[in-house]
């Protein structure tokens, strides 16, 4: 199917708003019990739209689009529409933030046992356990609110409502230190010895062909000797020195799955008698095996990635310490790119990532492991210069990858890959143990999203039509698929997600309410497809070289005519002649921009020319 940014956002919140607002009344929660990451994706479902794509903004009532108002009717009357969802916004920092004014990040009913078909633990202590998907989600929210407020104060009118916008700043704020905090505590760098059995699992997955132990480790002395300086050098905040790698030994980085056991305390933010405004999470104990996780760490850098955005930096919405914090985080977000981007590549004749499964350090591995890694290679190439070569490779391994994931191949009976999407794939939190008494695993469903958004911004890199085509292909297949996914209602297909009760041979129970989570992550998808279109469609250089030729034979066609033609006709003829120099014109104008609008501008100019003269030739032809 096509994919409708535009329609299918507006279809999305027309469903959540049926489902979450009546009687002007926000209804938290949906699949499972209400938490601060769940509550935040349902808010982000509106919210990261509205902030992202320029169409979307409601903050002057009198601009806003009808078909927006429209979907968002049930919040009220235009002037409405922004103060509901102020209001729905500061309801959710009162649900999770605690009396001493703390927020609250607890991954709550996302958390599962190490069975998937146990029911979720319901203590306190596991309730409250931390994820970095809660800091990195609590990041995206809090910035999204924040550009919300920036634009929307200088428009608002009323004196409370204006009080309101300045208590959401205030608690964003607030929120976003203390997500920062939470994720660099969470940053690990794991380094290893060559003969242990996590540098052997590294060395394995970089392995192609019969290349030796001492053939690897010298390849990656070489290849990381920069990087490995700057880890010693430059990363300090959360991580302790001890953990940092010795030349002989093998290593890896990015984020566990909540605060490194062993972090270091991060005094300056602390919340003490001195500084009563600091935080918790800055000197909590953490509990999280210090080894990353390419879940989690794919996670952070989405929510880190929005701190380099031009919307954000152009509003100046960070305070001097968010400043600081950001600052480290892009350093880790910059470091973890080339790690992850380099050991994909390692081989550049046979990358590792084209050995699928990739097989991480622990011994697991998944087809979702090898999207995780293309998503941060694709973050790293839209961040410096992709070759062809690399684009090549990697539309190879999405095709393959949409394959084995059952995106563009129907699934079986008893189909294993099934897993993919429902439970998901298990990541066990290692160390959990040691906080809430036994061993708790984050299921994560979004392998069809994920290949949307990964094609999409794989598709912005590339001016191949080839390339481009192939992508939007996978793209649209996994829209198709999340398409089957629709919860069902009264016999019809409603805009919100998950159901996979057609899955052949799948047993599943058939959900009534929605899963915030993959509602979300399709969000982010249609998003991501927005800003794609939105940008100037891809150049062929052949093309190119076709139109310039074009254009000369116009050009050159185009000035015979007007030696041939008396300067002072205004007849017919001189109207026609005009027509075709503002063709002439106007395909140069956008022949960078938009090369195959130029070629049928220069073609139908030469049209008219061929007319002109075949006219000319019959009028001789009939003296």
């Amino acid at each position: 199917m096509r994919i409708q940014p535009r329609k299918q956002i507006l279809d999305i919140w027309v469903d959540l708003l049926r489902d979450c607002f009546t009687e002007g009344k926000w209804a938290w929660g949906g699949r499972v019990e209400s938490n601060p990451i769940s509550d935040a994706e349902q808010l982000l479902c509106l919210f990261y739209p509205i902030t992202q794509i320029d169409t979307f903004g409601i903050y002057d009532p009198d601009s806003v689009p009808a078909d927006v108002l429209s979907a968002l009717r049930p919040l009220g009357e235009s002037s409405r529409v922004p103060r509901a969802l102020v209001d729905v916004a500061l309801e959710y920092f009162a649900n999770h933030t605690a009396e001493s004014g703390e927020p609250r990040f607890g991954a709550g009913s996302y958390l599962r046992t190490m069975d998937p078909e146990a029911p979720p633990p319901q203590d306190q202590s596991t309730q409250e356990l931390e994820v970095v998907d809660a800091y990195s989600m609590s990041i995206t929210l809090c910035l999204s609110l924040l550009v919300f407020v920036s634009r929307r104060f200088e428009l608002e009118v009323q004196t409370k409502q204006r009080d309101k916008l300045v208590e959401l700043r205030r608690q964003a704020s607030r929120r976003l230190t203390a997500a920062m905090i939470g994720m660099l505590r969470s940053f690990v760098v794991n380094a290893v010895s060559v003969d242990s059995e996590p540098g052997q699992a590294i060395l394995d997955m970089l392995r192609q062909g019969e290349t030796t132990d001492a053939e690897l480790q010298q390849g990656l002395n070489d290849r990381f000797g920069k990087l490995r300086s700057q880890l010693l050098a430059d990363v300090r905040l959360g991580v302790p020195e001890d953990t940092k790698p010795d030349p002989d030994q093998l290593f890896e980085c990015g984020w566990s799955w909540g605060i490194v056991d062993g972090a270091e305390q991060l005094e300056d933010y602390a919340k003490t008698k001195e500084n009563p405004q600091g935080f918790d999470v800055a000197t909590k104990p953490g509990y999280a095996m210090a080894r990353p996780w390419l879940y989690f760490t794919v996670s952070a850098l989405d929510g880190i990635v929005d701190f380099t955005s031009r919307r954000i930096t152009a509003l100046n919405i960070l305070d001097e310490e968010q400043r600081r914090l950001a600052d480290a985080l892009s350093l880790r977000w910059e470091l973890t790119q080339q790690y992850w981007s380099a050991v994909a590549r390692f081989d550049p004749e046979q990358w590792p990532l084209e050995d699928i499964p990739w097989r991480t350090s622990d011994g697991e591995e998944s087809d979702y492991y090898s999207l995780l890694v293309m998503s941060v290679l694709i973050k790293d190439l839209v961040a410096r210069t992709a070759t062809d070569a690399d684009l090549i490779k990697s539309v190879g391994i999405l095709e393959e990858l949409a394959v084995r994931g059952r995106i563009t191949r129907r699934m079986t009976a008893h189909d294993p890959q099934a897993a993919l999407h429902f439970p998901g794939v298990k990541h066990a939190l290692n160390g959990s143990e040691d906080a809430v008494g036994q061993r708790l695993a984050l299921f994560t469903a979004d392998f069809a999203p994920l290949i949307i958004k990964r094609s999409l911004q794989a598709a912005q890199l590339t001016d191949d039509v080839e390339a481009r085509e192939s992508l939007m292909t996978i793209a649209e297949a996994a829209m198709d698929h999340l398409a089957d996914r629709r919860l069902q209602r009264d016999g019809y297909a409603v805009e919100l997600w998950d159901d996979v009760s057609h899955f052949p041979g799948l047993e599943v129970p058939k959900f009534e309410k929605p899963s915030w989570y993959l509602t979300e992550r399709v969000i982010e998808a249609l998003v991501a497809t927005a800003s794609t279109y939105e940008r100037e469609p891809p150049r062929s250089s052949r093309m190119y070289d076709h139109l310039l030729r074009l254009l000369n034979e116009a050009d050159h066609v185009y000035n015979q005519e007007l030696m041939r033609v008396n300067v002072n006709d205004r007849g017919q003829l001189r109207d026609r002649l005009e027509e075709i120099g503002q063709n002439i014109k106007r395909a140069r104008e956008i022949r960078y921009r938009r090369t195959s609008t130029a070629i049928a501008l220069a073609e139908r100019a030469l049209r008219l020319l061929d007319a002109l003269e075949e006219a000319r030739e019959d009028a001789g032809r009939s003296r």
